[in-house]
């Protein structure tokens, strides 16, 4: 049943895109000026999880580096690369400048030297879930290299934002802002049947049961791929030719599991420490989540950093909250 297993899965990158023409096209025309050899402009892609902001990003920028040979990408993953120093590195890396840098003693400003020293092709460097990172300087550092251009990914606008210092954020309102809205029922019912035409035999699913798992995402892609893929894996076990009813239905909550187990083992050392405390509680406003962390490690970072954890475990659904203000509080998500 399953042909093409990558099809399936939220990181394949279309040849074709569905339902994001606008997008597209923004994003192109901030780019585009690199064709012509003249320096590209930056782009911020805001909205919620799952609503197509990396895909897209990946997908204009592949698209433009088949136009222009002599562009160079580089995708970062700030939850990974969360420091100054693990971003720096990673751009290098994907460079080749990296063979002599030694991780445990190179200074951040000769990495930023180094940068400062390119002299190759433009280089297009997309910095994804960039809320994530500890030092926003990073942004200002790139944005004076006239050969980089940025192009930003969030899930909110104020809250990079607010973690930013005035310097910054001036750079960023220079910035084309692309919001992305969460994909409706019919949306991402159209991009789970294309994906369907590449990944899976011929009448294995129908179009009733691909709405079914869209309406189950609530506009989320990396839900629907997920439970798609985990109704296909169940009818191949099953020696089914097609999917059932009873494979979606238990798909379903297996699904938005493995997506929030991603989610969870992308966190970095600190942030897990966040979710392990409140794991250990019925629920916790910031403050007391705050200071149980600061007892729980020996270097703590501040209170707003913290609280930007919050919202970001918030918004890939590790957790929940409640109330407002000061009596705001945070509690684990438990499938029932």
């Amino acid at each position: 049943m399953i042909e093409d297993a990558r099809v399936l899965r939220e990181e394949f990158v279309p040849n074709d895109v569905v339902h994001r023409d606008g997008e597209v096209d923004a994003l192109s025309a901030v780019l585009e000026p690199v064709v012509e050899g003249e320096p590209p402009e930056s782009a911020l892609l805001t909205g919620p999880s799952g609503a197509g902001k990396t895909t897209i990003a990946k997908f204009v920028v592949g698209r433009l580096r088949e136009t222009a040979l002599d562009v160079e990408s580089i995708h970062v993953n700030c939850w990974q690369s969360y420091t100054r120093f693990k971003a720096l590195y990673r751009i290098l890396e994907g460079l080749g400048r990296t063979i002599d840098v030694h991780r445990q003693s190179t200074p951040h400003d000769e990495l930023l030297d180094r940068l400062e020293a390119y002299d190759g092709p433009p280089v297009i460097v997309t910095l994804d879930e960039v809320d994530q990172l500890e030092d926003g300087h990073l942004i200002y550092d790139l944005y004076r290299l006239p050969a980089f251009a940025v192009v930003l990914i969030t899930n909110d606008e104020e809250e990079l934002l607010a973690g930013l210092d005035e310097r910054v954020r001036s750079r960023l309102h220079t910035a084309e802002t692309i919001h992305f809205d969460r994909y409706d029922v019919e949306e991402l019912t159209d991009i789970m049947a294309d994906r369907v035409d590449h990944g899976l035999a011929s009448g294995a699913v129908d179009f009733d049961q691909l709405r079914w798992i869209a309406d189950a995402a609530a506009g989320d892609a990396r839900v629907g791929l997920s439970i798609l893929r985990s109704a296909a894996r169940r009818a191949d076990r099953d020696g089914a030719d097609a999917i059932a009813a009873s494979h979606i239905e238990a798909a379903i909550p297996e699904a938005r599991q493995e997506v929030r187990s991603r989610a969870l083992e992308a966190l970095h050392k600190e942030q897990r420490k966040v979710f392990e405390i409140l794991q250990k509680s019925d629920g916790l406003p910031p403050r007391e989540v705050y200071d149980r962390y600061v007892a729980a490690v020996a270097d703590p970072r501040t209170k707003r950093t913290v609280r930007s954890w919050l919202q970001k475990l918030e918004q890939y659904n590790l957790v929940e909250a409640d109330g407002s203000g000061p009596t705001r509080t945070y509690r684990v998500i438990v499938d029932e």
